[in-house]
């Protein structure tokens, strides 16, 4: 009996320890192989349309559709854009795969109904029945450890505030960091958005809106407007941080109509050579614009013009700037006025001869 009672109170020290001991719920999660869509910052199924000079830093993938548009004025950097090839329908499988494992994965909390905004997580697998919102910064807390694994899983969809952002603190690494969509996913304006999102629709990022890690959609479109959407721990070297880059003149001089017109807009910031074009809008008529920036030719109609001109160095980071260039009618130079003056006077001189002949013929004699 005595021997009996001892094994028992073994057992329980052991089985408590464990609980107090053992790895933490929390950490239980684990991230999914993206397989052959680690290279992918943008992958769609239906469509990927841009508006606007947006930046992808890796591979842009479309499969089964085949419509890609906006590109230019959008730029993929450091990446291959595949449409409906190989690589794009073995990126979606492994893209599906990886949405299942998340879909699988145990909640560590129910978040349904609350703002993710103002929160601080640590490592976990959070759960919401219907739609997940951000409004404001989310911050999460790795704790010291890179290896944690950061999990949202949303039965609907997922919206952010404009001017919302995801932090990642002590260690913690955008690789492990992991949003499945039940729907669609959209980034309000000049979000700073980090992970990896997976949706079983469609991703939109709005005007200004930016992405570390990734935009994965299963089954609908990816839509973006002037974003900066860069991959995070794909084989191969990280892909090039773009520096500030600025184009000068600021302002471009006004023209004539039916003047000689030049003018070389120029890059500094960046790696060169750099090459530029109009992306929005268009010179005035008469004027057109070269690869290596000279806007020059001879304006034919007055006005104003409103034109956006890009400029790429020669790592693919860009700069745009909106000019507005007036072209004003010909001022009559003063031999032309002198002119002008001439032929009136001689009108004048004639009518006053004429007048005063009708007046002599007039008189009685």
């Amino acid at each position: 009996m005595i021997m009996k009672r001892t094994c028992f109170s073994l057992v329980a020290s052991v089985t408590l320890a464990a609980l107090l001991y053992g790895p933490s719920p929390a950490l239980a999660q684990t991230a999914p192989s993206l397989g052959s869509a680690q290279s992918f910052a943008v992958l769609g199924s239906s469509t990927v349309t841009n508006t606007g000079p947006s930046i992808v830093s890796g591979d842009l993938g479309l499969s089964p559709g085949s419509s890609v548009t906006g590109f230019p004025p959008g730029v993929v950097v450091a990446g291959t854009v595949h449409v409906a090839d190989a690589t794009a329908v073995a990126a979606q499988t492994s893209v599906t795969s990886a949405y299942t494992d998340l879909a699988s994965q145990a909640c560590t909390q129910d978040l349904s109904g609350q703002d993710l905004g103002g929160k601080t997580l640590t490592a976990g697998v959070y759960c919401f029945t219907s739609s997940a919102q951000l409004t404001g910064t989310l911050t999460l807390n790795a704790q010291g450890n890179a290896n944690a694994v950061f999990i949202f899983k949303i039965g609907s969809t997922l919206t952010t505030a404009s001017g919302a952002a995801v932090v990642v603190i002590n260690s913690g690494s955008l690789c492990n960091i992991f949003w499945q969509v039940g729907s669609s996913a959209t980034l309000g304006t000049s979000t700073s958005f980090a992970g990896n999102i997976l949706a079983l629709a469609s991703i939109t990022l709005n005007t200004g809106a930016s992405v570390t890690g990734r935009t994965l959609a299963r089954t609908g479109a990816v839509t973006l407007d002037t974003n900066a959407v860069t991959v995070t721990c794909a084989a191969g070297p990280p892909p090039p941080v773009c520096p500030t880059i600025t184009l000068a003149p600021a302002t471009l001089p006004t023209g004539t109509v039916g003047v000689a017109y030049s003018q070389t807009i120029t890059g500094s910031g960046g790696t060169a050579p750099y090459s530029f074009g109009v992306t929005a809008g268009a010179p005035p008529a008469g004027l057109t614009l070269t690869p290596a920036g000279v806007l020059a030719g001879t304006p034919t109609t007055a006005g104003t013009s409103s034109v956006t001109i890009r400029g790429t160095d020669a790592n693919g980071c860009f700069a745009a700037l909106s000019y507005t260039l007036n072209i004003s009618t010909p001022v009559p130079t003063l031999p032309q006025w002198g002119a002008a003056l001439l032929v009136a006077g001689l009108l004048g001189l004639g009518y006053v001869r004429l007048r005063r002949r009708w007046a002599g013929a007039a008189r009685p004699s």
